[in-house]
This record gives structure tokens, C-alpha cells and sequence, in this order.
């Protein structure tokens, strides 16, 4: 398999002059996903942790709704990149390929697509009410994300993902090039140490789009918070799922953008 980490020659340009050396650079390959030997999708990722983003990816895409109703995980490395082939369990498999089916069609008329785009802006299911946390607590989750990035500590361009939870503290962290597929990838290693998101906080390195709060959601996470900014999108489906949305974490504080009665101290969506 493709290490996730390589290093290239590179020359650096300075003030002070030019020097020759080398640099740490995160690995991208094509992964497919087949689910039964039907393609589903490919992704851009880093090569590392691929059954935790098999089972991930199944799961936030929702193609199956429990890690119980995959049967198997194949990774096969390709000329051109490496196929993750899932097999699913017959009722489960049955189901996912009759949803297929019902998916495939023309995109060609102006018409065609209004279905899908109905279900690509529709709200997840709603989320439990889960655990409130203290300012100090949120904090600390997020302070608690970079000393666990190897990766990006080397290369400096890879996102995370991780989980915290007050019991066991950061339980687990995964990183990619992608944003999403760290996300994906924690969904899995969260799946495959069966714990529950909802206990917990999931701390993001990157922007809130709308599908990270899908993502987020699909594994029943009540909260998340990240260091940069979310989008209007986002805030609008996090509202409407029911979950805690925190951005612009940063060492002196957070912003709250919705159902702020999950952080301890607040006073009517504001930092009391």
C-alpha cells in the first residue's frame, strides 16, 4: 500500500537566498468504494486507516445504518489507486441495490434531478438531546486535537477529525486530505470501538459545510465544533436536526451558533 506520508526534493526560496532539500508531503490516492460489486463512488484520500473509512463512508452516506450489516472489507491496491470493496449482508445488500436501482436514470431533463436535490437538502433525522458540557470541557476537547495530529504536525495539509467525550477524554482522532473522509474515517474507528457519538463532542479542523453536520448527524453526534467558520447552509441544517453547532474555536473562546442550551453557562444563545 502507498505510504500516507512521502518526501519529495524541493528548493526554498528565502531573503536570506536559496537552498536545496527535502519536504514532507502528504500521499492522495483514489479509493473506490463497490458495495456487492456495484460502484458507488471515488474518493481523494489519504492511503491510512482504510477500514475505519470504509465502514465510515457506509455508514455517513447511509448505505447501511449499523456496522452489523457488513459482511466483509476487502482493500485491493490497483495500478491506479485502491478499491475498497464492502459486502453486505443479503437483506441488507438486497436493500441497497433495490435503492440503486431507483436512483439510475437520464440526467439530461431539467426535471430529472428534482429528487435528488429534495433529498441532498433534506434535514438528517433529528438528534437525542445528549450530554451539556461546560465552556471548560469544549475547550479542552479542542485544545486536545492538535498534539494528536502526526500527520499534520509532518506535512502541515491534512485535516482531522477526533472525538471527545468526558469519561475517556479525546477517545479517538483520524486525519486525511479531506475533510470529509476524516470525518468518514472517525465514524469508523468510532463504529469499530463501539462507542456512540452522541456522548460526546466531535472537534473539526476545518470549516462547517452541509455535509459535515450530515455526517456528523448520520452517527448521532449532538455536538461539534471547529476551528474556522461554518457556512449559512450548515448553521440552517444544524438548527433543524437539532444539534449544538460551535466554530471559531480558538485558545480564548468559541462562537455558538445554534441550540446553545447544550453549553453549561449560557443564557439565551449567549456566553453568559
Amino acid at each position: 500500500m502507498p505510504q500516507p506520508v512521502i518526501r519529495v526534493p524541493r528548493s526554498i526560496w528565502r531573503a536570506t537566498g536559496a537552498v536545496e532539500g527535502e519536504r514532507s508531503i502528504p500521499e492522495e490516492t483514489a479509493v473506490a468504494f463497490t458495495f456487492n460489486t456495484a460502484s458507488y463512488a471515488v474518493m481523494m484520500a489519504t492511503p491510512q486507516n482504510l477500514e475505519d473509512f470504509a465502514i465510515g463512508f457506509a455508514l455517513t452516506e447511509g448505505v447501511v445504518s449499523s456496522i452489523d450489516a457488513i459482511e466483509e472489507i476487502e482493500i485491493v491496491e490497483e495500478k491506479v489507486g485502491i478499491e475498497l470493496r464492502l459486502w453486505l449482508k443479503a437483506k441488507d445488500a438486497t436493500e441497497f441495490l433495490g435503492r440503486r436501482r431507483k436512483l439510475a436514470g437520464p440526467t439530461g431533463c431539467g426535471l430529472c434531478g428534482i429528487e435528488s436535490l429534495e433529498e441532498a437538502m433534506c434535514p438528517p433525522p433529528k438528534v437525542s438531546e445528549g450530554p451539556a458540557l461546560t465552556a471548560n470541557q469544549i475547550m479542552t476537547a479542542v485544545q486536545s486535537l492538535s498534539p494528536e495530529q502526526e500527520l499534520n504536525r509532518e506535512t502541515r495539509a491534512v485535516h482531522a477529525a477526533g472525538f471527545w467525550n468526558p469519561a475517556r477524554n479525546l477517545v479517538v482522532v483520524r486525519e486525511d486530505v479531506g475533510r470529509h473522509n476524516a470525518l468518514d474515517k472517525l465514524a469508523g474507528a468510532l463504529a469499530r470501538d463501539g462507542a456512540t457519538a452522541e456522548q460526546g463532542l466531535i472537534v473539526l479542523t476545518s470549516r462547517v459545510s452541509i455535509e459535515m453536520v450530515q455526517k456528523s448527524a448520520a452517527i448521532g453526534a449532538t455536538i461539534i465544533a471547529a476551528v474556522s467558520a461554518p457556512t449559512a447552509l450548515a448553521v440552517r441544517m444544524a438548527d433543524a436536526c437539532g444539534m449544538t453547532l460551535i466554530a471559531i474555536a480558538r485558545k480564548d473562546g468559541f462562537e455558538v451558533f445554534t441550540h446553545a442550551h447544550r453549553v453549561k453557562g449560557t443564557l439565551q444563545g449567549k456566553l453568559a
